[in-house]
């Protein structure tokens, strides 16, 4: 009788992949980046030098840096055919799919399409940084009946981001709170996104496809919908009471509350959410209305409370995001534009010690035969 192997759900705890780029050490409370701490690096770091880091192994010097951020602005202009595609979709388009559109066009304009050479495909990840904002931004623009904004070249690349979103030159602590956002969204070890990205490319299929399909996975609202999710729930109510009233009836309801909760992080806050609470108490800061703030950390000791269940990411980057003028449509587009780094770092990894996902299962139907 043949003996069945061990079934695990959502394969939880399954070790897929030796990998060196990143690893969640939960004992530590560390999200260790090609062998450094991502919260430490976020209070000293920006997201350029953590995309140098993520694709080239190690932290710029000052003029490996200045380099790389010469090569993003290179790399800035994005061909028009993929604005004339995003002009046909439905004005009901998300902007996730409006983006998976775009970049799937990209891949059409890449003569070496079938180099998958660590130097082609290094060239491709950057290529795809400095455009992607542009994509992300307007495919929510051209949706809405707007006309495209395109990057100034004056511009740091976290800074160009935001004043195409919001239109205006942001300040140095918006641009210093939206970078840091980036870089704390650019890699998490081995989430559903990251993991289809590394299914596709280990069929040999380019970039593009393997990136294609981890936007696919990320817009699920178990994943990366998350975060429009929190604010949308946020935006129901006026008051502390309010929020926490709703969040009680949820519970009753045996509803999913969005923004707590990690399926890494079970008894313990997400470290990242420590860095965001604090960027959303700065802004409220800046502007003296603390509402959002209070709220959330109403909300928080709800969840605590009820559930055992503590922050993630998503919680607290809603409200910041909300204080920085951004749409809440773009909210999943501008994680996965953040995370292109650490995808492009897996997708290359795949690829130079490559080994086909092909797993089993235990079957449970019928057997006439």
């Amino acid at each position: 009788m043949e003996t069945k192997a061990k079934y695990v759900p959502g394969l939880e705890g399954v070790i897929a992949a030796e990998t060196s780029i990143s690893f969640l050490d939960v004992e530590k409370e560390q999200i260790i980046i090609q062998g450094y701490d991502l919260i430490e690096l976020s209070k000293r770091k920006d997201y350029a030098e953590i995309v140098h880091l993520l694709l080239e192994g190690e932290l710029p010097t000052a003029a490996e840096k200045a380099k790389l951020e010469e090569i993003l602005k290179d790399y800035y202009d994005v061909p028009s055919n993929v604005m004339d595609v995003l002009r046909l979709l439905p004005e009901q388009t998300h902007p996730m799919d409006g983006m998976r559109t775009g970049l799937s066009v990209l891949a059409g304009f890449d003569e070496a399409i079938e180099d998958r050479t660590l130097t082609a495909n290094k060239k491709r990840a950057y290529q795809l940084l400095g455009q992607l904002p542009t994509i992300t931004v307007n495919s929510h623009r051209i949706i809405n009946g707007q006309e495209p904004v395109y990057p100034l070249q004056d511009l740091s690349y976290s800074a160009n981001f935001l004043y195409m979103i919001t239109g205006e030159k942001p300040s140095e602590l918006e641009v210093e709170i939206f970078d840091r956002l980036l870089l704390l969204y650019s890699e998490h070890e081995m989430p559903n996104s990251t993991f289809a990205a590394r299914v596709i490319a280990s069929t040999n299929s380019d970039i593009y496809g393997a990136l294609t399909g981890a936007i696919a996975s990320l817009k699920g609202n178990l994943h990366g919908g998350a975060n429009e999710a929190v604010m949308y729930m946020l935006n129901e109510v006026k008051t502390v009471s309010e929020f926490e009233e709703l969040l009680l009836k949820k519970l009753q309801k045996k509803e999913k509350i969005m923004g707590f909760g990690h399926r890494v992080y079970m008894k313990k806050m997400d470290p990242r959410a420590l860095i965001t609470k604090e960027a959303l108490r700065q802004l409220c800061e800046k502007d003296g209305d603390y509402l959002l703030l209070e709220m959330c950390e109403a909300g928080e000791k709800v969840m605590e409370k009820e559930k055992g269940l503590y922050p993630n990411l998503d919680y607290y980057a809603a409200p910041v995001y909300w204080k920085l003028g951004i749409p809440i449509p773009l909210y999943t587009p501008i994680f996965f534009s953040a995370r292109t780094a650490g995808l492009a770092a897996h997708v290359i990894e795949q690829h130079e010690n490559n080994r086909l996902f092909r797993p089993r299962v235990n079957y449970t139907g019928a057997r006439h035969v």
